[in-house]
């Protein structure tokens, strides 16, 4: 997905994981998807770099569609759509 298409993605829920370190910002989003309906999107913020390559993997492994992220100031927004 493009970063302009990213920028329109209206998250159901948006998790911030800035101040943690890795592993936090992926059992947030572990957390957090259960607490969306199926089909809703959660945006995940983190200032953790490996959070970029975790979450996707984590989404794929699962079943939930990782959409892509976007760059923030100091952080990163990663946005998962649930799938189950």
């Amino acid at each position: 997905m493009s970063s302009v298409e990213l920028k329109s993605v209206q998250a159901a829920k948006v998790v911030d994981a800035r101040g943690m370190a890795c592993p936090g910002p992926l059992l947030e989003a572990k957390k957090a998807i259960g607490t969306v309906p199926v089909g809703q999107t959660i945006e995940i913020w983190s200032g953790d770099a490996s959070t970029k390559n975790d979450l996707p993997k984590w989404a794929a492994k699962v079943g939930h569609e990782f959409l892509g992220s976007l760059a923030g100031e100091g952080y990163d927004r990663l946005f998962i759509i649930r799938k189950k």
